[in-house]
């Protein structure tokens, strides 16, 4: 069992209740718009983190992160892309990745908004846990808390930050 905390959208802010809302998360992953390394680093130095780099961050993250990662999480095939859309809106990148074999779960951010919806034709379930940065549209500051059990996705809790 993989209790994971899904973040996206910091925009260089990090609010400090993200460590205690991933308290007893054994990994974290941030779907893009990191900001700075400094979310990064802080990130990485409280769990494991893995990510994708953002239509806002600059070298220091590019450097670091790709656009698109695929990994293995248990037995959940993962995908995710920072701009890719949502079941029936993926992006061209999405749909190229997700031709040569469609994800178990498909992870995404950009938009600013927290969906969590089940994909029949791909039989692929789609996360965006919203925004957890100050900067954006967005009104209230979301992430996304949930466990990987061997092919299982499951105890999915959606957790607002307060206003932005």
């Amino acid at each position: 069992m993989t209790r994971i905390g899904l973040i996206s959208d910091t925009h260089d802010y990090l609010d400090e209740a993200v460590f205690t809302h991933f308290d007893k998360c054994d990994e974290i992953w941030h779907a893009g718009d990191f900001g700075t390394s400094a979310i990064s680093d802080k990130l990485s130095a409280f769990r494991p983190l893995r990510g994708v780099y953002g239509n806002i961050d600059g070298y220091d993250i590019r450097s670091q992160y790709t656009e698109v990662l695929r990994f293995r999480c248990e037995e959940v095939d993962v995908l995710m892309i920072h701009i890719g859309g949502y079941p029936g809106r993926y992006t061209q990148l999405a749909k190229s990745k997700m031709a040569v074999s469609a994800p178990k779960l498909f992870i995404s951010g950009h938009s600013h908004i927290l969906k969590v919806i089940y994909d029949d034709k791909l039989s692929c379930l789609h996360m965006n846990p919203g925004a957890a940065g100050k900067h954006g549209w967005h009104k209230v500051r979301t992430l996304i808390r949930f466990v990987i059990d061997g092919a299982t996705m499951k105890q999915c809790e959606v957790v607002e930050l307060g206003p932005r």
